[in-house]
């Protein structure tokens, strides 16, 4: 089982939510590390929690980041904290929200933080 991935660089890929199930996937795929940018409860409660994603993936052998930002709303703050995550991440490194932009854009900023 695979999921859709976005490459964005060689060791940055970005995805739309993820489930609980996704993480063996994530790990069977070579990364590495997941990124959670979702706000808990964004997407209402169908929405899996951050603390069940991240048991899931530390249970896939994965480090697990939350780093929620609001779609349209990212701060500098945000965006240095996104490189230093990247910085001490092992990669390739997985990041996610509800489409994948958002952390696509929160790369970005971290390149310029």
């Amino acid at each position: 089982m695979s999921i859709p991935v976005r490459s964005v660089t060689p060791e940055f890929y970005v995805a739309a939510q993820l489930a609980p199930t996704d993480m063996a996937a994530a790990a069977a795929m070579g990364f590495k590390t997941v990124i959670n940018n979702r706000p808990d409860l964004e997407g209402g409660a169908d929405q899996p929690a951050s603390a069940s994603m991240q048991a899931a993936a530390e249970a896939a052998g994965l480090s697990y980041v939350y780093l929620p930002v609001v779609s349209g709303a990212i701060t500098a703050e945000q965006a240095a904290s996104m490189k230093q995550t990247l910085d001490a991440a092992t990669p390739p490194v997985l990041a996610f929200c509800r489409s994948g932009a958002r952390s696509t854009q929160l790369f970005m900023l971290a390149q310029q933080a």
